[in-house]
């Protein structure tokens, strides 16, 4: 029983420490969004199109493994328990 305790605090504390996290992070994108706009009106020739797709991806990519290791460790932790009769 304990062990779930600590297991259910670690969770809690990793989930508040995530949703922290993503303040400073915003502002990255606000600096990606500036280089893109002064390049645009100097007419540099580089092509931009992608930018947005590129970091969707980057963003998408965490979000996954967090998602698949929560998934096998949900069935693996399904697969110990004994079934009850």
């Amino acid at each position: 029983m304990k062990k779930l305790f600590v297991t259910s605090v670690f969770a809690l504390l990793l989930g508040v420490l995530f949703s922290l996290a993503p303040s400073p992070a915003a502002a990255q994108c606000t600096m990606c969004k500036t280089q893109v706009e002064s390049a645009r009106t100097e007419k540099d020739g580089y092509d931009f199109s992608g930018l947005n797709k590129g970091i969707l991806y980057m963003a998408a990519i965490p979000y996954l493994l967090v998602g698949a290791v929560g998934y096998f460790w949900y069935r693996n932790s399904k697969a110990k328990k004994p079934a009850r009769r």
